[in-house]
């Protein structure tokens, strides 16, 4: 019985951080190594004319994570709807 606790508690938790777009992104870069640019940047809908899929959206970071090796910085993501849930993706362009 335990252990189908915590697989419901699992599969909980994984909805409730892919259950909205900012979710998903403050999800990603959390999991990218950035935590505290996670949690604290605000998110912008890019208004983007390329080619992106009709289910996603271009997302923007204003105080975005800079990437050690490369001194790249992450500010744009792409976050695709999949079904009722929503993943995100480092987009850069």
């Amino acid at each position: 019985m335990k252990k189908y606790l915590w697989i419901i508690g699992v599969l909980l938790i994984f909805v409730l951080l892919h259950i909205t777009p900012h979710a998903a992104l403050r999800t990603h870069v959390f999991l990218m190594g950035y935590p505290i640019k996670a949690l604290s940047s605000e998110i912008l809908v890019d208004v983007y004319d390329g080619e992106v899929e009709e289910d996603t959206k271009i997302y923007t970071l204003t105080d975005p994570p800079i990437e050690k090796a490369t001194e790249g910085i992450l500010s744009h993501y792409a976050v695709k709807k999949a079904g009722f849930l929503y993943f995100a993706e480092f987009y850069g362009h």
